[in-house]
């Protein structure tokens, strides 16, 4: 007679299976392969889910002593990362990095302004002086889409507000060399310097007014809330919790070099308030690197220090134990760098991360992933391969907080975006990132482009980390920490997708359609 066996539950009352050790790979056994996998290369099975999306943790180590709550980072690119996108990271609870193709003081300058910087406020409004010409504004509205300026002793924000400009003053005067300080208004509201948010936009609202200068006691202009950056601001999501260093003002990073003439620029750097620095080196793996670790260390020890960039285990152990604080990994991933290309060596990103990250997180050094994030999908993965924090570039060139000015082109409304290998960038100084202080012949490592507008960061990424936690709940990884432990104990499994898989991983067999973010 047939024995009756009772089949065994799990706790959640499910029939208990026996695993399936051949269904997808544990991220030790895919990546011991001999491939270098990208982002797009690699997919993640699902996991269980018992926890909802809004409880996903995505607060992260940038470096051993400095904690965000969004694992989010801003190239130290010319044409990512000034003062305006550094107030805006450390606003939603990243941090950005101020790029060092500029003279020291300058860049001592934007950190003391990011890290002053309040949000929705503009720091620096055009300003104009009272001898200027009409058509002075009729080019700001045809270069950069406004048509209302303040007015100022000197043109500039700092000196004396005399009037201000609209275009309700200059629509029917047909002689546009006519002076500004015939046409202006000199009957102004404006608000104390220093004045807060919510009392800047009562006095706003109820003059119905499109700008509202701060100024100080003695009639300086320091600040501009406009009507139109308030109601963007009202629409945004909540940015939660910024960050903020000791001194109660916004984090902020600075890349250096690893020149003797650095350290004065790092010098600048630590006396204008900087949190942590980042030695930029497009393979950091060098003596160079190590001497300049040993310098900060020594002369600023309070002072966290990143290094990079590199894409080895072996490499990652040389920074951490020359005394690095965090790693940047990446070598010819990102959109406009052509590193692989040029000089044959690099890795793929996906292949960099998990195998840097074994290294570091073993030795409790943070890794921060950068280049090759296009998508929400690409920061969950680099999160999930062991990075604690993504740096990003072209995802955030083209907002409005990155720096230039926007134009139209067929069309489009676009920002210029460059690698910092390219020609362009090198003519103003980052060749020493790629060249070193010797090298007479410019041989590009990037190239220069352009853009398409995305909004406001503070948009962009708190929509962004919403499709990133989604993505946590279905890998059942309640936090970045929970994923990097899943990850080393193997219940995160991964496959190669071919290349139909990745055609019909995303959008196919479509006439026509349109393609939105959120």
């Amino acid at each position: 007679m047939a024995k009756n066996h009772r089949a065994a539950t799990d706790v959640n009352g499910r029939p208990e299976l026996p695993i399936v050790e051949d269904d997808g790979f544990s991220a030790e056994m895919l990546f011991r392969q001999g491939y270098s996998y990208t982002y797009d290369d690699l997919i993640f099975h699902p996991g269980f889910i018992n926890f909802a999306t809004d409880a996903v943790d995505l607060s992260t180590h940038l470096t051993r002593n400095i904690q965000l709550r969004t694992p989010c980072v801003s190239s130290p690119m010319d044409t990512v990362t000034e003062a305006a996108m550094a107030a805006a990271m450390a606003t939603v609870g990243g941090i950005g990095f101020i790029h060092y193709n500029n003279q020291p003081q300058v860049q001592a300058a934007l950190v003391k302004k990011a890290k002053s910087q309040r949000v929705a406020f503009m720091p620096d409004p055009v300003c104009l002086r009272p001898s200027d010409p009409i058509s002075h504004i009729d080019l700001l509205k045809e270069t950069r889409g406004f048509s209302s300026v303040l007015v100022t002793e000197d043109g500039k924000v700092g000196s004396k507000l005399l009037g201000v400009v609209t275009s309700r003053d200059t629509d029917f005067v047909v002689d546009r060399s006519t002076e500004l300080c015939e046409v202006m208004s000199r009957d102004i509201i404006s608000a104390p310097a220093g004045a807060s948010l919510e009392e800047a936009s009562r006095v706003l609202i109820e003059s119905k007014k499109s700008l509202l200068p701060l100024v100080t006691d003695t009639g300086e202009l320091t600040e501009l809330l406009c009507r139109t950056d308030l109601k963007s601001h009202r629409q945004n999501p909540d940015s939660g919790f910024p960050s903020l260093g000791a001194d109660g003002k916004f984090l902020v990073g600075a890349a250096v070099g690893t020149r003797e003439s650095d350290q004065i620029r790092l010098q600048l750097l630590v006396d204008a308030g900087v949190n942590v620095v980042i030695l930029d080196s497009s393979q950091g793996d060098s003596i160079y690197q190590r001497k300049m670790i040993e310098y900060v260390k020594k002369v600023h020890p309070e002072l966290d220090v990143i290094a990079g960039n590199v894409v080895t285990a072996y490499q990652a152990r040389n920074l951490i134990e020359a005394g690095a604080d965090a790693l940047r990994v990446g070598m010819g991933s990102g959109s406009i760098c052509t590193t692989q290309e040029v000089c044959a060596v690099g890795r793929g990103q996906g292949t960099a991360v998990y195998k840097t990250a074994a290294v570091g997180n073993a030795m409790g050094v943070p890794i921060i992933a950068d280049g090759g994030i296009a998508n929400s999908g690409h920061v969950v993965k680099a999160l999930s391969l062991g990075a604690s924090t993504v740096m990003m570039g072209s995802f955030l060139a083209g907002t409005d907080e990155a720096p230039g000015e926007f134009f139209i082109q067929d069309g489009l409304r676009l920002k210029k975006y460059r690698g910092m290998g390219s020609l362009e960038a090198m003519a103003k100084g980052s060749d020493a990132r790629y060249l070193g202080d010797k090298s007479r012949l410019k041989i590009a490592q990037g190239v220069s482009g352009s853009v398409a507008a995305k909004g406001s960061v503070l948009r962009l990424i708190p929509y962004t980390l919403h499709a990133v936690k989604q993505g946590f709940q279905d890998l059942g990884t309640p936090s970045i920490s929970a994923a990097h432990d899943a990850l080393v104990a193997g219940s995160i499994r991964l496959e190669v997708r071919t290349g139909a898989a990745q055609k019909e991983g995303g959008v196919h067999d479509l006439v026509s359609y349109e393609k939105r973010r959120f």
